[in-house]
């Protein structure tokens, strides 16, 4: 072979590489550029708030009843108040577990398992099932009467761990005042409550003392199931001329049953809170439900706001009761109010 011949393939060889190396090349680089690119995009999306999504709030509220739908609605009025509105920046899944643990626990596992940023969780049980799920979760408890008894914190001042909140614990003492404001002459006052339910049982050896101190005699009893109540709120009111009712969740969600028997046995039904005398109770001084929420809203801003948490957030309490009556619970059992307490009182019955 010619030694040009030679020449001339090393040189076609030699460029057919070098031609195949630059174009290699040139993907490499176009790549290396959509890649920058993409990474740039992504960055600049986060920046702005696009692509993650709103923050994710979850709910869990263990029954269905005046007190506790009106502690929801306060806590989204509250985060709406402050620009965290459902839809648009924020999205909330609302649960209800029904009465029932085992719903509360599936419901419990659904916020963790699609990571929620932050929970509220409505009465002792549905915080306790979220407290057994997470404790990595910013968790809010509202309408819960003792978060250092039911084992939520370690203390009200400083909680210690992802659980803080509002409390619902009246002044019971001051509940009885008011009572016998209303009722001069009473001597003898039952007490029912769900025998499950720990808040409950707080709540009637608290009041148990403070009738105690104004000389009055109790009757207690307790039931098991709802299906339960109207046997044990006509037995005891053969007993009593009163019967003092606890912020329980059993009795919230079964006014109308109470109040049918009460009315007929001409018995006032003392309350612990607005919406059970709304629901056919006599009248009550005690908590607001729906401030409760709202003041328990405005902690989950500090939270989102501020990255406020939750181990140093003191568990809060309503200074203010409010005064709720029902006039035509009181005029079907003959009861009259005093003056003094209509001027201070809404009525309630007309809702």
């Amino acid at each position: 072979m010619a030694l040009r011949d030679c020449f001339s393939r090393y040189a076609f060889s030699s460029t057919f590489k070098n031609e195949k190396e630059i174009n290699t090349m040139k993907r490499q680089r176009i790549f290396s550029i959509i890649l920058a690119l993409v990474m740039v995009f992504s960055l600049t999306s986060m920046a702005i708030g696009e692509g993650a999504g709103p923050i994710k709030i979850g709910i869990l509220k263990w029954v269905t009843h005046g007190a506790l739908d009106g502690a929801e609605k306060g806590f989204v009025d509250a985060l709406a108040a402050n620009g965290f509105v459902d839809g648009e920046n924020i999205a909330i899944d609302y649960q209800n577990a029904n009465d029932d643990m085992s719903i509360a626990a599936t419901i419990s596992d659904r916020f963790v398992n699609n990571g929620v940023d932050l929970i509220l969780a409505i009465a002792t049980p549905a915080v306790q099932s979220v407290q057994s799920k997470t404790n990595e979760i910013p968790i809010l408890g509202t309408a819960v009467t003792d978060f250092v008894g039911a084992g939520l914190v370690d203390s009200n001042e400083v909680p210690g761990g992802n659980i803080t909140g509002s409390s619902d614990l009246p002044s019971i003492a001051e509940q009885f005042d008011f009572m016998l404001k209303v009722l001069p002459d009473i001597k003898i006052v039952g007490i029912m409550y769900n025998s499950s339910e720990d808040n409950s049982r707080i709540q009637a050896e608290t009041a148990k003392e403070a009738a105690d101190a104004l000389g009055l005699t109790i009757v207690e009893k307790t039931f098991s199931a709802v299906v339960d109540i109207p046997q044990t709120v006509e037995s005891l009111a053969k007993e009593v001329e009163a019967i003092w009712l606890p912020s329980d969740n059993s009795i919230s969600s079964a006014m109308d049953i109470l109040s049918i028997a009460a009315v007929d046995m001409k018995i006032p039904l003392v309350c612990s809170e607005e919406s059970q005398v709304a629901s056919g109770g006599t009248f009550a001084i005690g908590i607001d439900y729906y401030n409760l929420g709202f003041q328990t809203g405005e902690m989950a801003v500090r939270i989102l706001n501020e990255g406020a948490n939750p181990a140093e957030m003191p568990v809060e309490h309503l200074k203010d009761m409010a005064v709720a009556i029902n006039m035509e619970v009181a005029e079907a059992i003959g009861l009259v109010f005093p003056q003094d307490v209509l001027a201070q009182a809404t009525d309630v019955s007309a809702r």
